[in-house]
């Protein structure tokens, strides 16, 4: 018995197997939370090691190149890249695709612990991190208040951080600006002079009296105390008491006497702003398994509790960027696509099949289809987020195809006088091999990419998984539903014009009877003029390849998309201050702000950069600016980018000696996409090559703010001793470098306690005498006989430049030039590259990588240029299977090439760049347009079975199964045009690829119903000639 006989006569089953479905679905979509994308994790791991104090050439001796050798024999790296900055290691191991993060992370841990004992004791242990998007803030808040500023910033660190960290998936809050509350102690050199002391005896005096220390413990047969020597400082009287040395008996020298102790602030390293105003800035990451949106409601439930609580202070909470606002917005988008999809594609059906009733039985595939779909996410742990969403919208069309095939045979043997039973089964009997085909080859070419190791294979899986899952339940939705619904609600049409709509619905059938014989007509005459439409064809395919050539389009990974916000990075001078940078980032803040387009402006003044790939470090003379604008309604149609490029000329001309680099934030975020390693033996050649190699990238057009990783870096005195000299006045190297450490940079190891809070006391040189050259000549150390020694009188203080990065690919020197994309795909950009490099090679010795999204793009599409001949492959491989022949497949596959013509037509009409998204089009297009040649071929076969030449059978098959591949071509067309008109949210993305589809399946349509013909009647007459020659 077979599945639809067992829904026709046993519904009973076929109801239960529904409902589990449904209640499973249900479950699954209760369940299921919001996401912008699923979380693809880059196979990358990164190692960072802070070294206090040390120049990027000792660190890279010191600390990278050991830990690179500990990591020369970690499984499946696929490069290593080195950064050796001031104070600090930065190792990035790539990894090969499909590589166990976690166990290589656990493996390299093990490694590095094995040589620790071989790095510098003043390291801090080496910290392991993956790179993700979670890796950047979900959330950009300031916060500010009437309190006194380092009453506040207290507060903060102390109150309100730890209330928002304890919410479940907050990871990472980085704080911006801000004044820290620290006891300072400025030592006046000419006092030291004058009482002999020295600054290492200052602050072994401070640090010595500051401390509680246990002592033991006291007892007796029945008691049992702690002793407690309690010498913490709780006021700055007592630090000013403190004893550091008696020169002369009954004579002491106490800390008031060299120094002035105040309760003051820390230097301030960073600066933040919104809109103007001054604040305090919170970056806010996730978990990694955390989900954005529920924790961004989190958080802004917690900071209206905290503002709540805190009315006194004025405390508020300003959010000033959140990227789930977006997420939503996307979400939305697409699931209001969906709708429309759904109801367009039953006004199709309607129009076609006549009757509300049938149009009814064919559309409950699309809910019980998707609602099987949310019962497999939940399993499989996915979420709805823009690519499982998006296909859903796309598989509107696929859903409906079965079912419509189906009802459409039944209706036919309904129409001549059937009873319903019967007409249920036969029809579906008579039309399943079809629609098995017709399924089996929607699904199979999605299979490949299941297996895919490449950058987006986690968020295409999702993709693919839910396409899958649709339409194997959209096929037994038609094998087991559409036929018992027909066989109980079917019934022989007979419109009659007694409406208005009834009338409407006969017209259309006239017309489409007329159509259907006049196409007959057509198809007769291209069989009999093969040679004549094949030179039309040959001419649609050659006029494709030359408008391609064209470059009217582009390539990139993936659209940004126009979301109307973007970063832009001010880099001054190396020798600028903080204080100095603040007063003019904030001038430039004013004139950007005044700008009728801007809507927010949060600013950054020297704290830790936060764009993906970025190393999380600041410096004194960078700030970022992350800008968003007003809506479109409201700023005119000016796009993103111009405003970007219009407002830095204005900015270059208005404020001189800046660097602006500027990059737009999309919804996924993105390093520089075009990033350029260079390695070799010889560092100067790479850098000579490097040097050249910027040169040429400036002037390709598109090409934005290149910049080359290894740069001059910051100006800096060196002391250069004369070690005899230096031994002759009593000192050594580690007590000079001890003295000029404590004077330049403090000293803070000792602390104040106060309301059980404790702050740290730093011992330095008073503000006048950490300004300049001559503060480090005349720097006076006391040597350990008491005698006053100036920098000058043993050592050389020379201005010179340290490197501000030294960097290093697979052990070797390198360097990375970088830019952004502006105005240009970056993809089309990285072609002008790679066309210059062809005709100038590199010289010998000096290799080339590609980083960041061109590497991803060439992996990506390369990947799926495989997956594109794999399923080409497994269709024909399917219909062989299925057609128990290997010629009529072949026949069918002869649709594929037809689509393209369609599909990059569409693409240059609509001017979408070739992505990752137009190339899952073409991947999805192949099972669809093979759909058409199928039918026709299946039904060809039928007829040819019955003893019909095969001629008349093609025509006959022809005009029969117009009907069906019109309604399932239309309703995938239209249901596909709210996805490539949207213009909302992530729009951009959805766009190509339902342009692809379009187009595609438009083109496929008008050419497959005369070329697959065409191609069986050539091989049925080559046939009967070889049989007639035997």
């Amino acid at each position: 018995m077979s599945l639809t006989e067992i829904a026709i006569k046993r519904p009973s089953l076929i109801i239960v197997l529904f409902s589990v479905l449904t209640l499973l679905g249900i479950i699954g979509y209760k369940n299921l939370s919001y996401e912008l994308m699923p979380d693809f994790n880059q196979p990358v791991v990164v190692i960072k090691t802070v070294y206090p104090g040390a120049e990027p050439t000792e660190v890279e001796s010191s600390v990278s190149r050991k830990i690179e050798d500990a990591l020369s024999n970690l499984e499946g790296i696929d490069y290593l890249v080195t950064k050796s900055l001031p104070n600090a290691s930065i190792i990035i191991a790539n990894l090969k695709y499909g590589t166990n993060l976690d166990k290589t992370m656990q493996d390299a841990q093990r490694y590095i612990d094995n040589i620790k004992k071989d790095l510098p004791k003043d390291i801090q242990s080496p910290v392991m991190s993956k790179v993700s998007p979670n890796d950047l803030p979900i959330m950009s808040v300031s916060v500010t208040s009437d309190l006194p500023a380092t009453v506040f910033y207290e507060h903060l660190k102390d109150n309100f951080l730890p209330q928002i960290q304890q919410i479940k998936g907050v990871a990472e809050i980085t704080v911006l600006g801000g004044e820290d509350r620290e006891m300072q102690v400025k030592i006046n050199q000419e006092k030291l002079k004058l009482y002999k002391v020295s600054l290492t005896q200052v602050v072994e005096a401070i640090n010595r009296s500051g401390i509680d220390l246990p002592a033991g413990k006291v007892q007796t047969e029945t008691e049992n105390n702690s002793v407690r020597l309690v010498g913490k400082f709780t006021s700055i009287e007592q630090i000013r008491n403190v004893q550091i040395a008696m020169p002369v008996a009954g004579s002491p020298v106490y800390v008031k006497d060299v120094a002035e102790v105040i309760d003051g602030i820390k230097e301030i390293s960073s600066v933040s702003r919104y809109n103007g105003k001054t604040g305090i800035g919170l970056l806010l990451k996730k978990q990694g398994d955390g989900n954005a949106v529920d924790v961004s409601k989190a958080v802004r439930k917690q900071f209206e509790q905290i503002e709540a609580q805190n009315k006194i202070g004025n405390v508020k909470f300003v959010i000033s960027d959140d990227s789930t606002d977006n997420t939503i917005a996307a979400v939305e988008g697409v699931v209001h696509d969906l709708l429309l999809a759904i109801v367009l594609v039953s006004l199709i059906m309607l129009l076609f099949l006549r009757s509300f009733r049938n149009s009814l039985i064919v559309l409950l595939a699309i809910p019980t289809s998707l609602i099987t779909a949310f019962g497999v996410m939940w399993l499989l742990n996915y979420t709805l987020n823009l690519m499982t969403l998006l296909a859903m919208s796309l598989v509107i069309g696929i859903l409906v195809d079965d079912a419509t095939v189906v009802l459409e045979n039944i209706q036919k043997h309904l129409d001549q006088g059937k009873d319903r039973a019967k007409a249920a089964l036969e029809g579906r009997m008579e039309i399943g091999f079809s629609a098995l085909s017709i399924t089996l080859v929607d699904v199979v070419v999605f299979v490949p990419i299941l297996f895919l190791q490449v950058f987006v294979a986690d968020m295409l899986k999702q993709f693919s998984i839910v396409v899958i899952t649709s339409t194997l339940s959209s096929l037994l939705v038609c094998f087991t539903l559409t036929p018992w619904l027909a066989s109980r609600l079917g019934k022989k049409e007979d419109l009659q014009p007694t409406t208005i709509f009834n009338r409407f619905l006969i017209g259309f059938e006239h017309l489409l009877e007329a159509f259907i014989a006049w196409y007959g007509r057509q198809l007769q005459w291209v069989l009999h003029h093969k040679l004549l439409f094949s030179g039309f064809v040959f001419f649609l395919f050659v006029a494709t390849g030359v408008m391609m050539k064209q470059g009217i389009i582009g390539k990139e990974l993936m659209t940004t998309g126009d979301q109307g916000k973007f970063r832009m990075t001010l880099e001054f001078d190396k020798t600028t201050s903080i204080a100095q940078n603040d007063k003019r980032s904030q001038e430039i803040e004013k004139y950007i702000s005044k700008k009728k387009e801007v809507s927010t402006l949060f600013s950054n003044v020297g704290g830790p950069s936060t764009g993906i790939g970025s190393l999380g470090l600041g410096a004194p003379n960078v700030s970022e600016y992350t800008i968003q604008l007003k809506p479109k309604s409201e700023r005119g149609e000016i796009t993103t980018e111009v405003f970007m490029q219009q407002l830095r000329e204005e900015l270059k001309s208005n404020y001189s000696g800046i660097n602006f680099a500027m990059a737009s934030l999309g919804l996924i975020p993105k390093s520089a996409p075009i990033e350029i390693t260079l390695s070799g033996s010889s560092n100067t050649q790479v850098m000579e090559v490097g040097q050249q190699l910027k040169a040429v990238v400036e002037k390709i057009p598109g090409a934005d703010n290149v910049r080359i990783s290894v740069q001059d870096g910051n100006p800096e005195y060196k002391i250069i001793p004369d070690k005899d000299k230096m031994q002759r006045l009593g000192l050594t190297t580690a007590y000079v470098g001890l003295n000029t450490r404590i004077a330049f940079s403090g000293n803070a190891d000792a602390t104040l306690t106060d309301n059980g809070t404790e702050y740290p006391i730093r011992i330095w040189l008073d503000n006048f005498s950490r300004k300049n050259y001559e503060d480090v000549s005349h720097l006076a150390i006391v040597n350990p006989m008491g005698i006053s020694v100036e920098v000058a009188q043993f050592a050389e203080v020379i201005q010179d430049k340290s490197p501000s990065l030294l960097e290093r690919k697979d052990r070797q020197p390198a360097i990375t030039l970088t830019a952004d994309a502006l105005g240009r795909p970056s993809g089309t950009v990285a072609d002008d590259v790679l066309s210059y490099l062809a005709k100038n090679p590199l010289p010998e010795g000096v290799q080339l990588s590609w980083g960041s999204d061109i590497k991803r793009q060439q992996d990506s599409f390369g990947a799926l240029g495989s997956v594109l001949l794999i399923s080409f492959v497994l269709i024909y491989l399917i219909m062989v299977a299925l057609y128990d022949s290997f010629i009529y497949p072949f026949v069918v596959l002869f649709s594929i090439p037809l689509a393209i013509i369609g599909a990059f037509l569409a693409l240059n009409l609509s001017l979408n760049n070739i992505s990752l998204f137009a190339m899952l089009g073409l991947i999805m297009l192949m099972g669809l347009v093979v759909k058409n040649a199928i039918l026709i071929v299946d039904f060809t076969n039928h007829l040819k079975a019955e003893g019909m030449h095969y001629e008349e059978a093609l025509i006959k098959a022809g005009k029969e199964r117009m009907r069906p591949i019109l309604m399932t071509t239309l309703a995938m067309v239209i249901g596909m045009l709210p996805i490539a008109l949207a213009s909302g949210t992530a729009s951009e993305w959805k766009n190509g690829l339902a342009w692809v589809i379009i187009g595609g399946l438009s083109s496929s349509l008008m050419l497959t119903v005369y070329v697959v013909p065409m191609i069986y009647h050539t091989v049925d007459s080559i046939k009967q000639r070889i049989r007639k020659d035997q």
